[in-house]
């Protein structure tokens, strides 16, 4: 049906490597894996395998739980998009109380994979949304600091001057083209 691998940690693993939940929902747990360390698993690849055919309304769904947290979607697969890169934006472990037998294992965090409609799935890709969104925020912020170091008030109105944005973009790209570190410091 479908295979996982961690990029620099891992052979291809197959759904015989998660515990089979239902019909449409496994989970591999990360303490069999790495143990504790399941938060330096920054990515997966995920992908459909050959032989499987997945409904063209549907997706392979990808989630990730830390102890006592909810899952967390990530991203998904479909059969136009039978594989991806995803990056495990893992949540902060949760202070939910969780009952365990004394003589259980402690709780750890896991992977989910579901199938489910496409519809109904923000996106295919939770983290490069996530990733646009911050750089967009940043660009947005360095606009601001430049507005306001030539701001004026004018009552209860902040003034600028009217090529101030000319004057900021063609300061913006000429910064760009001279250090190209730049705008690596936009991208996280």
């Amino acid at each position: 049906m479908f295979g996982v691998v961690f990029p620099n940690r891992s052979f291809p693993m197959d759904i015989s490597s998660f515990t089979q939940i239902d019909t449409f929902h496994w989970v591999l747990d990360m303490n069999t894996f790495v143990g504790e360390s399941y938060h330096q698993i920054g990515d997966m690849c995920i992908f459909l395998l050959n032989n499987f055919t997945l409904p063209p309304d549907k997706a392979l769904a990808v989630y990730v739980q830390s102890p006592g947290s909810p899952f967390v979607f990530c991203g998904a697969v479909t059969l136009q998009r039978p594989s991806a890169v995803l990056s495990l934006i893992w949540p902060e472990p949760g202070g939910q109380m969780q009952l365990t037998a004394p003589d259980s294992a402690a709780p750890s965090a896991k992977i989910g994979v579901s199938v489910e409609d496409l519809v109904a799935l923000p996106s295919l890709d939770v983290a490069a949304e996530k990733k646009i969104e911050r750089m967009a925020l940043k660009v947005g912020e360095n606009l601001f600091n430049f507005m306001q170091s030539f701001c004026g008030v004018d009552g209860s109105k902040l003034v600028v001057p009217m090529d101030i944005l000319d004057r900021w973009f063609k300061k913006f790209q000429e910064k760009a083209k001279r250090d190209s570190d730049f705008l690596k410091g936009f991208a996280v």
